[in-house]
């Protein structure tokens, strides 16, 4: 299993933990992966890191999918691929209603088969075998609708870059997790319990049956595990159940939040519903305290070192069975950091 860290979008200021990817570096971690909200973007701080270290892959987990063309995310990832020796990975996620419409001003429709079409069209771009023609639901080069000049032409990259750059999918629906296992090399779930690989194993084999030969064995499930390593466990739970009850509770509207469909997948629908009630009310702090211990403890590694030594076989165990294969580690201090080393690599 590959660790990783997962430093994920900037809130009020562009902070970029260079000591610590430089610490994580050194221990021998694959990768390091950047995000993005609405404020700012992943691939900056991705370019960033990538001129500042030497070996350690770079990756976005996620670049929005409304927030560029398919061809600009082919032309980022090629260019940061070229620049930095082929250690760029683009994670890739269709983002959610609320910032698709409220945020790009674009239209939410089809999440799925525009995720597909984005893929197709990226490798297509990154293959460099013709000039790209493609003819989609929701993607058209050229483009042939309203206000086109008709003086739009297939057009191949003129960049000679990597055409095996990694691109990974953000999910965990069911349709999502099928195109991830159909035209992606992994998928990011946002959090994850490493025995409950029923939720996602029909889905991908589903995707998986759609290219011949393509299994387990060459696709890389990749999911966030917060860690907050201390002698409070209590402590160390509170950060991410105010995390959890965040998305499980306010991030999406009452009648279409997939957080809270996952949660309740995961086999907490009660606990979900209160969280929801109690967040949509307003009542943060509250919402925060209904997140289960346990669910917590499924999706993370918490408390004194021992404790963490005792869940990481949990992961270990689904690692060996290729139901894992990168850890995006949530750390903030070098300790973690070299607690995670010991017990993973």
């Amino acid at each position: 299993m590959r660790l990783a860290v997962n430093i994920g979008y900037a809130a009020r200021n562009t902070r970029v933990p260079l000591d610590l990817i430089a610490e994580a570096e050194s221990l021998g971690f694959h990768s390091v992966w950047t995000a993005e909200s609405y404020g700012a973007d992943a691939v900056s701080p991705a370019a960033w890191i990538l001129a500042r270290t030497a070996k350690i892959h770079v990756g976005t987990a996620i670049m929005q999918i409304p927030a560029r063309t398919p061809a600009c995310a082919a032309m980022t990832a090629m260019g940061l691929s070229d620049l930095s020796g082929g250690r760029f990975i683009l994670g890739l996620g269709a983002s959610g209603p609320q910032v698709v419409e409220g945020w790009h001003g674009q239209s939410y429709d089809k999440p799925v088969t525009r995720t597909r079409e984005y893929v197709e069209i990226v490798r297509a771009i990154m293959a460099r075998e013709r000039p790209v023609e493609f003819d989609g639901q929701c993607y058209q080069l050229p483009y042939r609708g309203a206000g086109a000049t008709g003086l739009g032409k297939p057009l191949k990259s003129i960049l000679e870059a990597n055409t095996s750059i990694p691109i990974y999918t953000a999910s965990f629906t069911p349709a999502g997790l099928r195109v991830a296992g159909e035209v992606a090399d992994g998928v990011f779930p946002i959090w994850y319990n490493p025995e409950r690989f029923d939720l996602f194993e029909p889905h991908l084999q589903k995707g998986f049956d759609k290219k011949p030969g393509k299994s387990l064995h060459d696709f890389d499930i990749a999911p966030s595990v917060p860690v907050v390593m201390g002698p409070d466990v209590a402590a160390c739970r509170a950060p991410i159940k105010g995390f959890l009850a965040l998305y499980i509770g306010g991030m999406g509207a009452r009648e279409k939040n997939f957080y809270n469909d996952y949660a309740r997948a995961l086999g907490y629908e009660d606990a979900a519903r209160r969280i929801q009630d109690l967040y949509l009310d307003g009542r943060k702090e509250e919402a925060a305290a209904a997140v289960p211990d346990r669910l917590v403890d499924e999706i993370a590694l918490v408390g004194p070192k021992e404790r963490i030594r005792d869940a990481a076989a949990r992961w270990k165990e689904a690692a060996a069975a290729h139901r894992v294969g990168t850890m995006l580690c949530s750390v903030h201090r070098p300790e973690e950091l070299r607690a995670l080393a010991e017990l993973f690599l």
